[in-house]
């Protein structure tokens, strides 16, 4: 029996909600407990509900509360659901302004049905995910707005070697249990190494530790990025 994912889908569009909802409910493991067509529903629904989502897929233009308010919000209250912000908004600040407030991925509407559950998927084993995409936009707007968010280069002073080890393998998309048999080293100090880096590096989530990755060029993204 294989472990069903919780999801909820926040868009104040209905069609585009039903849409979405009858392209998931075909997968065997995807499962819709909740629509919410504004912010404020969602937050109200999952402060009410006992059975919490593992995931939310969050339009950021909506009524009453937007998403990346509810975001803000949800991020805080609930750290272990996660978020995938799904919208038609493809600027670098909206991105990462998601990343910022908790968001765990980031689609965009005109992305394939395929890539919606491939994400989905992917967040739900790993905790986030980014497509070439999202990547390209995030490492633009880390060099156009160098220096101001992070002193650059790796501080080798903040991290350990260990630390920067499991950061590059983090950063590389593996998961807590591939990244244990890599380093020889148990997943719960897998786990330690990461709760260290993120308070070291300040980051919200795994999503955070993966951009400040970027930003210290520990992640070659593809040939063609000119780092």
């Amino acid at each position: 029996m294989m472990k069903k994912i919780n999801i909820i889908i926040a868009d104040d569009e209905e069609l585009f909600r039903k849409g979405i909802r009858f392209l998931l409910e075909r997968e065997e493991n995807l499962t819709i407990s909740y629509e919410a067509e504004n912010g404020k529903k969602l937050i109200d629904f999952i402060s009410t509900t006992t059975e919490k989502p593992d995931i939310i897929l969050m339009d950021l233009k909506m009524p009453e509360i937007n998403g990346v308010e509810a975001t803000k919000v949800i991020h805080k209250k609930y750290p272990e659901i996660k978020i995938i912000a799904l919208t038609s908004f493809d600027g670098k600040s909206f991105i990462t302004n998601m990343i910022d407030v908790g968001a765990s991925s980031y689609l965009l509407k005109n992305t394939s049905p395929k890539m919606v559950i491939h994400t989905i998927n992917e967040v739900s084993k790993k905790g986030f995910y980014y497509d070439e995409k999202v990547l390209k936009i995030i490492h633009e707007n880390i060099i156009s707005s160098s220096g101001k968010r992070i002193k650059s280069d790796l501080d080798k002073k903040l991290l350990s070697k260990r630390e920067i080890d499991v950061l590059e393998l983090i950063c590389d998309q593996y998961t807590t249990a591939e990244i244990a048999d890599k380093l020889f080293i148990s997943p719960r100090t897998v786990e330690g190494h990461r709760n260290n880096l993120l308070l070291k590096t300040q980051s919200k989530n795994v999503a955070g530790l993966v951009i400040y990755g970027i930003q210290k060029k520990l992640i070659e993204i593809t040939p063609d990025f000119n780092l």
